[in-house]
């Protein structure tokens, strides 16, 4: 439940969303690829994932997955795969689409 609780928070699977393919990335840039208008906000939900050892911050380099991030992420892929089909049942080819276009980049920069 503490992570169903972790990610259900608004943002945080964005954030992962957008670290998804192994670089490391700013608060800066994060903040302008995930739309996130409060500083805030962003910078709460780094510290609760960052907290939960997800995704880490390299002085210099920019925030980053973890290890645990990774295996996160890995552990998501079959709900994405759950995801692409439903879109297709329900008639939303162009989600399951954008599934598709992902998968690529996530399996690469997994372990």
């Amino acid at each position: 439940m503490v992570v169903l609780d972790l990610l259900g928070r608004r943002w945080a699977l964005r954030i992962l969303w957008e670290l998804r393919d192994g670089e490391r990335r700013s608060f800066r840039s994060l903040q302008e690829s995930c739309l996130i208008t409060s500083p805030n906000v962003l910078n709460t939900r780094l510290k609760e994932l960052r907290h939960a050892q997800v995704v880490d911050l390299e002085e210099g380099a920019g925030f980053g997955l973890t290890e645990m991030g990774k295996k996160l992420l890995k552990a998501l892929h079959p709900l994405s795969l759950w995801s692409e089909n439903w879109a297709i049942r329900v008639g939303r080819e162009d989600l399951a689409h954008l599934t598709r276009a992902t998968e690529g980049k996530v399996k690469n920069s997994l372990p």
